[in-house]
């Protein structure tokens, strides 16, 4: 198996390309390992020493290492974990994801799909080229509420993108929007 990596913005998390599907739907982001439980791939690179956020994606794993870790010795590490995995024929994620909480008003479901819809085609495929991922978390009196994972949680540029791309795009295309807030999980 080969795995191509790919540096990020963010300077701490490489982006890990197995050439095959990772999650065949959704993504998932563990920022500690006892948040990765239900993922054995996750649970696995956790172990490795060093290793501070895992993120999966459709066909990509970012992993973002701790301050004091050098990625020359991580990184061979890492892509045995992800050899091994796979390998052994293991599942990503075992068991259902529960859905995220979104704070939506009833009378804004019309507002609240146009922001979806611009998200998923002009937002998030961008942000999945870096390694990341950018999910819909709420939207009250005109400010969206987005969460940023994977490579792009960390990332020093994460809150300018937000800022000048993503809420300037967003007000551009649905005027009832006035700003756009990154929230924490």
């Amino acid at each position: 198996m080969f795995i191509e990596t790919e540096g990020t913005p963010n300077p701490a998390t490489l982006k890990f390309l197995p050439g095959r599907v990772v999650m065949t739907q959704g993504t998932a982001d563990f920022a500690a390992a006892e948040a990765a439980e239900r993922s054995p791939l996750a649970t696995a690179l956790f172990d490795l020493s060093g290793v501070a956020r895992v993120f999966l994606g459709h066909d990509f794993i970012t992993v973002t290492k701790g301050e004091t870790v050098d990625w020359q010795a991580l990184k061979p590490q890492i892509l045995g974990v992800i050899v091994e995995h796979f390998a052994a024929g293991r599942p990503v994620i075992a068991g259902e994801e529960a859905a995220a909480d979104e704070d939506v008003a009833p009378e804004d479901a019309e507002i609240v799909s146009q922001i979806k819809e611009l998200l998923d085609t002009r937002v998030r495929p961008a942000v999945a080229g870096d390694g990341g991922d950018i999910v819909f978390r709420g939207y009250r009196d005109g400010i969206v509420r987005l969460h940023m994972q994977g490579a792009c949680s960390g990332c020093p540029s994460s809150r300018a993108t937000l800022k000048h791309g993503v809420e300037n795009m967003l007000r551009h295309y649905i005027p009832e929007v006035v700003a756009v807030e990154q929230v924490e999980v």
